[in-house]
């Protein structure tokens, strides 16, 4: 079994956050991680992307081949079309569907919205009501997450731990809120 990931966004949206998240929980279930991250111009609004490979044998490389992904979690949707040709034949595109608009040039949404919908496996999901309807508006990234999870080989209950794990300092309404989150955006992707 293999699981090749990009994991895209725009600086502070939560990319690297959702790609720690599922690596956290692939270690926990006794898969083999790599991961690469380019943070780019991410504290000016720039794009960052993280390339993560789950398997059950040892990787060779951190990087996913152009064409091989699984899956793209993109925080933002102009930034899912940019790493496209990553995604293989089958592979699935699931992305928030609120665009941050940083450029002059922004494409038109419904526009963008008309060729991911394109794609045989894609899923636009309406992360930031359903962070707000977490109680955490910060808690998109754990919607994308949770979004991301049915393409996922990982066990019930692993990317919840994984919450547990690495929000454990921020207290139990953090951990909560994000637990919720998560769970928002599985069920908004099934």
């Amino acid at each position: 079994m293999k699981k090749d990931l990009i994991l895209a966004g725009v600086g502070g949206q939560g990319a690297l956050s959702i790609a720690a998240i599922i690596a956290k929980a692939a270690v926990q279930s006794g898969l083999s991680v790599r991961q690469s991250e380019v943070h780019g111009m991410a504290q000016r609004g720039g794009a960052v992307l993280a390339h993560l490979r789950i398997a059950d044998v040892a990787i060779a490389s951190d990087l996913v081949p152009r064409g091989a992904a699984d899956i793209i979690v993109s925080m933002e949707p102009l930034e899912s079309l940019r790493y496209a040709a990553w995604l293989a034949p089958d592979g699935a595109l699931v992305t928030a569907g609120e665009p941050f608009v940083n450029i002059d040039d922004y494409p038109d949404i419904d526009a963008v919205f008309e060729i991911i919908r394109r794609f045989p496996k894609h899923r636009i999901v309406n992360a930031a009501s359903l962070a707000q309807e977490a109680g955490s508006p910060r808690s998109v990234n754990m919607v994308m997450a949770g979004a991301a999870a049915p393409f996922l080989p990982l066990p019930d209950g692993a990317l919840e731990a994984a919450i547990e794990e690495l929000f454990a300092a921020k207290g139990a309404a953090v951990i909560e809120a994000n637990k919720k989150a998560l769970k928002l955006g599985k069920d908004a992707a099934e």
